[in-house]
């Protein structure tokens, strides 16, 4: 063959091979380009496997036994856990392959999911701790020799060693840290926020689209890095759309005193240097126990709507603020001498020439009441009962408070909101009457606001008590109307009057029983706090206390009846729903405690689960109105107990021996 024929066939075959090779390097272009499904299980991404997305789990995750996720799972949005979910993928893969080698009779049989029954209506007797949780797991206790109790009453006690040591989630899962304080949801935002004291950056907050509570607060840098695995940041972000099967988080409930912040707001706060410490303690230690129910409803309201824009504008807050964290080290960290207590008396009084000044000039009221409220509520959280410094008495700054309640006419605001406009009720009308309603029953005296309260409730309207502390607005107003009646009874209203009244009461309590079931563990499956069912929990609790307060009226009341002890019973059992521990809910429900610790006798269930939960509680137990309600409690079991054994039965109330003891405390 001729040369050129040669060149000629060789074109002619390059021309063939051309499409292929153009085809094949564009198949593997396209392979690199590809993408991964969206609509693919989590499990199958993570192990970055092609899934074959069957209904309700795939394949591949069943035949593995692995968790099949369709909707995002929390451990998705945090680089260090989906590490972890992705190394515990792979030892499941290892143990189903070992599994292979060995005989069909030693493969392990699968691990039946642990399931907790939810208990009935709470107008029926609570079933005993058998009925709800494996035999395991319940603990054993002797039974109480000489019981003062009817065979009729329960009092089988679930520790909480066996409702809290079972790890929330169902399904062998991975164990996440928890916060506590924030409530389970994913957002996509942008803001950036910076805090400057005295010109210097002390703080910035960068969120950045798909945000997860399961992921801790940005670093001052920005998002956190991800170093290992340079896909995930990515596909973080890719799937806007995916969101997390969660109760609903409705945010900007309440009307705050201050405007929102503008996403790039840079906020200062103007503080000496010799209080830097203070201020940055009130931040690390102080603030995730101010209003620990209203940041599981919305995410962060506290520090960002209440605290922060406060801190900022309004001098007689700041130092408010900054004699607690005082107060709080100084109860926390052991701390003792002048330096520390001159710190809490100077910041003490500064805050108070402040709103003395500011009283006197009778302008910003709404700064005014904020701080004022500030002095009350936050001492509750902070400090122990033995503190002896000089302070003003909490009734006595709530004098000035309702003056300013009434300037502002906030009660007519929450009655009138659609009148006047306004979608949310305003926060500070809502704090208010959380102190009202239970500060009236420490000091024996009607709520200022009950008829406000009361025609709340005869309409069906709420100032957002429920979303601030976790009981609904209802119970509350009832637990007005029975602080009315406590005190009419003290000024000799009949007896048959009396009776009738709490006939009435008990009727109103029971209109506000949820159904059958509504008590359950308020834990997703997921290990994060739900925070509508949480709330649900306390308010059952709340409801209880009501009822012992309500029975504790009735002429001839002793704390040994069957029908009290019955009560405090069922309170002790739905204690078991309510998390416990240093980031629990314990000291949200110091005032129900109080209650039903006060008509519990020595046999009562109620004193072993109170004692196991302030040892999970730990320090934390030894301060604020749960450290006092402590205190209180053991006081009035040694007075009783004393008296039970000399065969006087009839019990020394809660008030009585705060009066005795001349403390005046607001428990709540």
């Amino acid at each position: 063959m001729s040369s050129a024929s040669q060149a000629s066939a060789s074109k002619s075959n390059a021309k063939m091979a051309a499409p292929k090779c153009a085809a094949s390097e564009a198949k593997s272009i396209a392979s690199k380009m590809h993408r991964r499904s969206r609509s693919g299980c989590f499990t199958c991404r993570l192990r970055r496997k092609k899934c074959e997305e069957g209904k309700p789990a795939c394949k591949a995750c069943k035949h593995l036994g692995l968790r099949c996720d369709y909707k995002r799972p929390m451990w998705w949005s945090n680089g260090e856990q989906r590490r972890q979910q992705k190394e515990h993928i792979k030892n499941v893969i290892k143990r189903t392959q070992l599994s292979k080698k060995t005989p069909p009779s030693g493969q392990p049989l699968p691990r039946p999911a642990a399931t907790i029954q939810t208990p009935p209506s709470l107008c029926h007797s609570i079933p005993t701790s058998a009925e709800f949780y494996p035999a395991s797991l319940l603990p054993s206790r002797a039974p109480s020799v000489g019981s003062p109790f009817s065979a009729g009453c329960d009092f089988v006690h679930t520790s909480p060693d066996g409702y809290f040591a079972m790890p929330p989630p169902p399904q062998p899962m991975l164990v996440h840290p928890q916060y506590p304080m924030f409530s389970p949801y994913e957002v996509d935002i942008k803001t950036e926020r910076q805090i400057f004291i005295n010109g210097e950056q002390t703080r910035r907050d960068s969120t950045i689209s798909t945000f997860s509570t399961y992921q801790p607060p940005p670093m001052p840098t920005g998002i956190p890095a991800f170093p290992a695995d340079s896909w995930i940041q990515h596909e973080i972000f890719e799937t806007n759309s995916e969101s997390f099967t969660e109760e609903p988080v409705e945010f900007n409930f309440f009307e705050f005193p201050h405007g929102p912040l503008t996403p790039n707001h840079e906020m200062a706060i103007n503080v000496e240097e010799c209080d830097k410490y203070l201020l940055s303690h009130f931040f690390d230690k102080v603030l995730k126990l101010i209003f620990p129910v209203l940041d599981a409803n919305q995410h962060g309201s506290a520090r960002s709507d209440v605290v922060l824009p406060a801190l900022e504008s309004n001098k007689a807050y700041l130092h408010c603020c900054l004699s607690i964290a005082a107060t709080h080290m100084k109860a926390t960290e052991s701390l003792s001498g002048e330096q520390i207590d001159n710190d809490i008396v100077r910041h003490r009084y500064a805050a108070i020439s402040e709103l003395c000044d500011a009283l006197g000039k009778d302008m910003n009221h709404g700064q005014i009441l904020e701080a004022t409220l500030g002095m009350i509520f936050f001492q509750c959280s902070v400090g122990r009962a033995d503190d002896a410094l000089p302070d003003i008495p909490w009734h006595q700054h709530f004098q000035a408070a309702i003056s300013l309640v009434n300037k502002l006419d906030l009660p007519g605001m929450v009655m009138n909101l659609a009148a006047r406009g306004q979608a949310h009720p305003p926060f500070n009308m809502a704090l208010t009457s959380w102190i009202d309603i239970l500060g009236a029953t420490m000091l024996g005296r009607s709520p200022t606001f009950a008829d406000t309260y009361r025609e709340l409730n005869m309409s069906g309207r709420n100032t957002g008590l429920s979303e601030l502390m976790g009981c609904d607005d209802n119970i509350m107003f009832l637990i007005s109307e029975i602080a009315c009646l406590d005190v009419q009874k003290a000024e000799g209203i009949d007896e048959v009057m009396l009776c009738k009244y709490v006939e009435i009461l008990a009727r109103e309590i029971g209109m506000t029983e949820p159904a059958p079931g509504s008590v359950q563990s308020c834990f997703s499956s997921t290990g994060a706090i739900r925070p509508k069912q949480l709330t649900t929990n306390l308010t059952a609790v709340f409801r209880l206390a009501a009822r012992i307060y309500l029975v504790s009226l009735v002429p001839g009341y002793e704390p040994r009846q069957p029908s009290t002890c019955h009560l405090v019973s069922q309170l002790s059992e739905l204690m078991n729903f309510i998390p416990a521990g240093p980031d629990g809910f314990d000291r949200s429900l110091a005032w129900p405690l109080l209650v039903a610790g006060s008509a519990s006798v020595a046999a009562s269930p109620f004193r072993c689960m109170f004692d196991e939960r302030c040892q999970r509680l730990g320090d934390a137990a030894a301060f604020g109105s749960f450290g006092r309600v402590k205190g209180l409690l053991h006081d009035i079991w040694a007075i009783n107990d004393t008296a039970n054994a000399q065969g006087d039965y009839q019990g020394v109330r809660w008030r009585d021996v705060m009066q005795q003891k001349k403390s005046d405390y607001l428990l709540i």
